[in-house]
Parts: C-alpha cells; sequence; structure tokens
C-alpha cells in the first residue's frame, strides 16, 4: 500500500475567527474550487461544522466524468481545526486535516491530506502523471483565491518592531 501525503501552508492577514467562519462553511468550498471542477454540493452543507457531518458533492475531477463524493467530518476543535474524510469517492483513502493558528499579523493555515489511490500498480503509475499534478493545481487556485478574497500576508520585521518599541 502506498500512502501518500500533500501538506499546504498559507498565511492570511485575517482574524483567526474571519478564517475559521470562511473554511468551516461547506458553503464555500465551490469558492475555493476551480470552476471546471463543476463543484456542488448535494446535501449536508447547510448547517454549521460538527463531527459526524455527512456532505455529498458532485466533482468533475478528470475528462467531464462527474463523481460523486461523500465526506464525513470526523474531528472539529471549534477555530482550531477540523479533520474530513472521504467515505464514498474516487481515492481508496482520503484523510484532511485543516487546522487554522493565530500568528503576528494574521493566521496561518495548514492542510495535511493523507491520501491513498485505487487499482494498486495502475494507480502508482497514474499518481505522478495525473493525480499528484492535478491536487497541486488545486491547491494553487486555493492559495490565489484565498490571496485575493482575503489580502497579502505581510511579514513583519521583527528587528524593525523591537527597535520601535524601545525607542
Amino acid at each position: 500500500m502506498k500512502l501518500y501525503t500533500l501538506q499546504s501552508l498559507q498565511k492570511l492577514p485575517i482574524s483567526q475567527k474571519e478564517a475559521w467562519d470562511f473554511l468551516s462553511d461547506p458553503a464555500n468550498l465551490k469558492t475555493i474550487t476551480p470552476d471546471y471542477m463543476g463543484f456542488e454540493i448535494l446535501s449536508g452543507g447547510d448547517r454549521p461544522m460538527y463531527a459526524g457531518q455527512i456532505i455529498q458533492y458532485l466533482v468533475t475531477p478528470v475528462a467531464g466524468i462527474k463523481t460523486k463524493w461523500v465526506t464525513e467530518i470526523t474531528h472539529v476543535k471549534q477555530g482550531e481545526y477540523f479533520v474530513d474524510e472521504q467515505r464514498f469517492g474516487p481515492y481508496s483513502l482520503w484523510h484532511h486535516k485543516h487546522f487554522i493558528r493565530p500568528i503576528d499579523g494574521g493566521v496561518e493555515m495548514e492542510d495535511i491530506i493523507d491520501y491513498k489511490l485505487p487499482l494498486g500498480f495502475l494507480g502508482r503509475l497514474v499518481h505522478p502523471i495525473l493525480v499528484a499534478p492535478k491536487l497541486q493545481e488545486i491547491f494553487n487556485y486555493r492559495r490565489e483565491k484565498l490571496r485575493t478574497l482575503f489580502g497579502e500576508f505581510q511579514e513583519r520585521n521583527k528587528e524593525y518592531l523591537k527597535r520601535d518599541i524601545l525607542n
């Protein structure tokens, strides 16, 4: 069994509450998913996020083929993190952790996805030429969309701030 991991970090100049309110609302997934994927929530996305929530989607990841994807929100710590796991869909395993941490000047968001492809050797064969690039493209789109929606995070020069405070 080959288990793959994708990790993404992004800093945004918004509060932890603002980040949580946006990212924990299933309706906003459509906003941060490329249009060509035809993302559509079928059921379960009409309530605030809770552990045990089942959400059904339709997506078109490759070649115009519509795929049903069912996820369960398995863990939630209000304002800090949530985990979604695929119950039905294109992967043999999909475990996606979303973390939101306050930092100086905003938040740091971290996604860690552990996933496994079906079809054994064939799945491993298509991973580097189809699956990995597609996932990276989707997360690059999300990064740019969030930057457009919330602005560019500016690193603060700690040395400058320290001098400014001392003077």
